[in-house]
Parts: C-alpha cells; sequence; structure tokens
C-alpha cells in the first residue's frame, strides 16, 4: 500500500480545494472499493483521499416527474437498488448494480465511483448510457454537465481536469412507454468481470419504437454507444427480424481484445446476442 493522506472534505467547494491543491496524485473517495485496491497495488499514484461522502450533495437520491432521478455520486448501490422508485422506474440500474461485486462491496459502492473509475467492462456505465445518464461535474472553473457516454476516454481515463469531480448523475424521467434493460456475461460467479455487457432503453408509440438507446461494455476501450443498433429499432415494430438487425449492428463496432476471460470472437458474438436479450427485456418490461 501506498502512503496516503486522508481528507475529510466539507462540502463541494472544499473538495474541489483539496483536488486541485493535491493536483494530479489526489483522488476522490467516493466508494473506493476501486480505488484503494489500486492504491495498495499500485496501480494508480495516489497520494491525497479526498472523502466527499459526508457531504449531502453526493450522498443524494431523488426524484421527481419533471427533472427524472438524481443519484449522488457517493450514494452506495445498496439505496439505489432499494429504493421503491428505482425499482418501477429505473430497473435496468438495479439490474447493474446488484451484481458490482457483493453485498459487502454494494455498502460502499457507487455510480459515481464506477464512472469515475471508467473501466471498459465497469458494470453501470452501459445501464447508465443507455438511459440517457447525464453527470454533473465540479471543479476550480465551476460546474459542466457530461453526458455519460461521452465521460471515458480510454481504459481508466475520462475527461476529468485537475480538481474536477463528479457531484451526481441524473437521469430522464421516464414514462409507461419507455422499458430498459441491462444484461452482462460472466465465466464463473457474480463476482466476477464482465466479458461483455450491454443496456437498452427503447421508447415506444404504439407497438413501433419511437426512440432507442443502445450501449456495450467490455468489448472496446470504452463502453460503446450503438448508434445503428439504435436506428435499427426506430420506426419498426419489434420482430425478431428487426431485433437481429439491431444485434447484428451492435456486434458490427465492438472493437475486443482477447484475455482470460475471453476471446475475440466470444466478445462479438456476445455483442449481439446481448444486445437482443436486453431489447427483448425491455419490451417486456413496457408489456408488463
Amino acid at each position: 500500500m501506498q502512503a496516503v493522506k486522508y481528507a475529510r472534505a466539507a462540502d463541494i467547494d472544499d473538495a474541489i480545494r483539496l483536488l486541485a491543491e493535491g493536483g494530479d496524485k489526489a483522488r476522490v473517495l467516493a466508494g473506493g472499493t476501486d480505488l484503494i485496491v489500486q492504491a495498495r497495488e499500485r496501480k494508480r499514484d495516489v497520494d491525497l483521499f479526498v472523502d466527499v461522502k459526508h457531504v449531502a450533495e453526493f450522498m443524494s437520491l431523488e426524484y421527481n416527474d419533471s427533472s427524472g432521478l438524481t443519484v449522488g455520486a457517493a450514494t452506495p448501490l445498496y439505496e439505489l437498488y432499494g429504493d421503491k422508485t428505482v425499482q418501477e422506474k429505473y430497473p435496468a440500474l438495479v439490474d447493474a448494480s446488484t451484481v458490482i461485486g457483493g453485498k459487502a462491496i454494494q455498502g460502499r459502492a457507487s455510480l459515481g465511483g464506477n464512472l469515475g473509475n471508467s473501466s471498459p467492462a465497469g458494470d453501470s456505465l452501459p445501464a447508465m448510457i443507455a438511459l440517457g445518464g447525464v453527470a454533473t461535474v465540479a471543479g476550480p472553473n465551476g460546474s459542466r454537465e457530461v453526458s455519460v457516454a461521452e465521460f471515458c476516454t480510454g481504459p481508466g481515463r475520462n475527461v476529468l481536469e485537475v480538481g474536477e469531480l463528479i457531484v451526481s448523475i441524473n437521469f430522464p424521467a421516464v414514462s409507461d412507454s419507455e422499458g430498459a434493460a441491462w444484461q452482462r456475461f460472466i465465466p464463473r460467479n457474480e463476482m466476477d468481470i464482465a466479458v461483455a455487457s450491454a443496456g437498452t432503453w427503447i421508447k415506444l408509440d404504439g407497438k413501433v419504437v419511437a426512440d432507442a438507446r443502445i450501449a456495450l461494455g467490455a468489448v472496446a476501450a470504452t463502453p460503446l454507444v450503438a448508434t445503428g443498433a439504435a436506428e435499427a429499432l426506430i420506426g419498426n415494430e419489434l420482430t425478431d427480424e428487426v431485433i437481429g438487425n439491431a444485434g447484428d449492428a451492435a456486434s458490427s463496432i465492438a472493437s475486443p481484445i482477447t484475455d482470460m476471460r475471453g476471446s475475440i470472437k466470444q466478445r462479438t458474438h456476445l455483442a449481439k446476442i446481448l444486445t437482443e436479450r436486453t431489447i427483448r427485456d425491455a419490451l417486456d418490461r413496457i408489456n408488463s
């Protein structure tokens, strides 16, 4: 373990100040379930942890019919998936957050931490992208909004500048004509890392898809927005042929690697299969 300093932020401005003074070796401690391990194994060079878990804005969980769902960057996953409104309106977040690590991890891990870690295989990222998630980022130059789809720039890298941090993530309000789902494939058990994952959101106008978003995880250097797959759905009824076309479009943009968890061929195939499954699951949720 590296020798690191610890500071508890009193508010957002204090967190920004601490991060800015700490420079590029200061890191936000939201959940810490990835960061502490990375520091211990010296995979990240850290000399200051800035704890934001005692600041209300980072621990929020709020919903209304106009602004949708706002989740603080450090709100633990168990509070998220245990919330009845989230279960009813955002089940894709429940799909993803209930399989991140085990129960102990879910007591500290957060969507903001998962996003800030920016792993290509981050379980919640395709679900957040599919749901249209937008992160509120604060820093020395003020606040800005960044869509989750544009947040990651490479493995473990993202758009955050020195002194910036994620405050919260917002998801638009949903209607009864919308549905979303997330799935992953893992080779061994529930605490393994995804070989591939997919998240889908669809909005129907009658039986026709009026809008859609599809995202893939663990099949490229960053989570992917499968624009072509969504376009294959829009304007069509969800027949087997249409769903298959969307799956083909999703697999065509995958650019995975072969490693100990899976091969290029397997991951490319899974991009198709998981896309098709999540489309069907999203439709089932609208019709249920």
